[in-house]
């Protein structure tokens, strides 16, 4: 304590109060900072350890075998690929017949999950209890031998392409996998797809409007006719006036086999089913607690104002529901993405399938193979979280 002039007396300052050890976000920096060195030293040595213990017994671990040819073949691909082509090749082939996989059967689980969902909350006693029992026995059951199930149990038990199960001479089903007509585009096309791109952005420009009109006036604006017609009715009239520049390839029985069209094998069929339609028993458990997380007086309200119980569900129950609903929802595409891995059990050249297991046992380089597939799993999770969990942010109540 000093004295000033007046009399009064006013504190000084500790010795040393100002110093940076004293500041406590500078000690957080600090701490954080030898946090990370020390993880970048551990990871460091483990990688230089082993990169010596390898070379010291004759082991490569470096990544020059992706530009080798893989010179093996792969039984269904997304992308082209032949079998000269580099190991990079396959790596990327896996990729995409892997995504492709997840995609698919995250819509169909998406789609089934909230259909059974709603079931689960029916006046009507049968669909209540089917939709429980369909929940209750297929998520109890591994999905491993759901898988197994589908694929043995189904697809390899369908007749032979000469007795395939046919509809109107365009779909064919049969234990070699499912044939549809593949498109072919033709002059035009472009522009075709170029003003289907500028109907759907008109169509949403629509939406949007319409949604900012409500949220301003109150009023509910009629766009989903204008928008429909902007998505449907714009795209076909120029699809005919182009002289449909889309043509077909339809796959036609030749000796054995079919010929023409695409061709989705079995063991694809069966994946997909099987991944659906396991983690759609979750995603309708999930829908069905999102929804009865909302009161029952928002439901006794709308009715009171004479709301239709499709308009109830829509603009008023599930918009509230979602904040419930997506955080959980995240984790079960996850799910998904990396239960897509037990496709080896059943042929699929998933990434797994054709990466860690053929190129391997081929390349012998263990370490990298092992890697790369770590680090594509974790960059799709990363990265399907990361949109989610933007959505998740959008849709959640702001509270003042």
């Amino acid at each position: 304590m000093a004295l000033t002039d007046s009399g009064s007396m006013i504190a000084q300052p500790r010795q040393g109060q100002g110093s940076l050890l004293n500041n406590a976000a500078f000690r957080a920096g600090v701490y954080q900072a030898i946090t990370l060195a020390v993880v970048i030293g551990g990871f460091w040595y483990l990688v230089n350890n082993t990169i010596t213990n390898m070379s010291q017994r004759g082991m490569a671990a470096g990544f020059d075998f992706l530009t080798a040819s893989a010179g093996f073949s792969v039984s269904f691909t997304l992308i082209p690929y032949k079998e000269s082509d580099s190991y990079w090749r396959v790596f990327q082939v896996g990729m995409a017949n892997t995504l492709l996989v997840a995609a698919v059967s995250a819509a169909l689980a998406t789609a089934m999950g909230l259909i059974i969902g709603l079931a689960r909350l029916s006046n009507n006693w049968v669909i209540r209890n089917l939709s429980r029992w369909y929940v209750e026995i297929l998520r109890n059951t591994p999905l491993l031998l759901q898988i197994i199930a589908w694929y043995f149990g189904v697809f390899t038990l369908l007749p032979n392409p000469r007795a395939s199960m046919n509809w109107s001479d365009t779909f064919f089903l049969n234990n070699r996998g499912l044939y549809f007509p593949a498109p072919v585009p033709e002059s035009g096309f472009g522009i075709f797809l170029a003003i289907l791109a500028i109907s759907i952005a008109g169509a949403a420009g629509v939406i949007l409007w319409g949604r900012r009109r409500r949220l301003l006036t109150g009023r509910i604006a009629p766009v989903a006719l204008p928008a429909l017609a902007a998505m449907v009715i714009v795209p076909a009239l120029a699809f005919l006036a182009l002289g449909s520049p889309l043509a077909f390839d339809r796959p036609a029985l030749q000796g054995f086999n079919f010929r023409g069209g695409i061709n989705v094998p079995p063991a694809f069929c069966a994946l997909v089913i099987a991944l659906s339609v396991y983690t759609s028993c979750f995603i309708a458990e999930t829908i069905r607690a999102g929804i009865q997380s909302v009161g029952r007086g928002q439901t006794e309200a709308a009715k009171a104002l004479g709301v239709s119980s499709s308009r109830t569900m829509q603009s008023i129950i599930l918009p509230q529901a979602l904040r419930v609903i997506i955080p959980p929802s995240i984790s079960q595409y996850l799910n998904l993405t990396k239960n897509s891995s037990l496709a080896i059990a059943i042929g699929f050249p998933d990434l797994v399938s054709v990466w860690m297991n053929t190129a391997l046992n081929q390349s012998g380089r263990a370490i990298p193979i092992v890697a790369m597939t770590m680090a594509f799993y974790c960059v799709v999770s990363l990265s399907v979280s990361l949109l989610l969990n933007i959505y998740n942010r959008r849709v959640l109540l702001k509270e003042r």
